[in-house]
């Protein structure tokens, strides 16, 4: 967290050095910075809720099997599966992620327009 703030502080300082003195504009650096930071801010919630998801399932698979130890390959099915489907949620962050990083569409609209 702490070099994701730091990079999100000096982000504006690196576009400022190469730009000259008079008539900077900060706009490009600004749009780069809160990217990076959305983008950390998302794959820090994708993993947060994932993995809170992920353990909720074990510990509800864990005690069924506990309590009913002839099910355990309909609650081992079902919990591969749940766990797929959560998994494919840190994905989609992951995706969120990259997207804001190295395909970033108002980085095109600020420099476009």
């Amino acid at each position: 967290m702490l070099v994701m703030l730091v990079t999100v502080l000096c982000a504006p300082l690196a576009y400022a050095a190469s730009e000259a003195a008079s008539g900077v504009d900060y706009t490009n650096a600004i749009v780069v910075g809160i990217s990076i930071f959305a983008a950390g801010f998302s794959i820090a919630l994708g993993t947060i809720g994932t993995g809170l998801g992920m353990g909720n399932g074990l510990n509800g698979a864990t005690n069924a099997v506990g309590r009913n130890p002839e099910a355990q390959g309909k609650v081992l099915l079902t919990m591969m599966v749940g766990l797929a489907m959560i998994e494919s949620l840190a994905i989609y962050a992951l995706v969120v992620a990259l997207i804001l990083l190295y395909a970033n569409p108002l980085v095109k609209i600020v420099i476009g327009g």
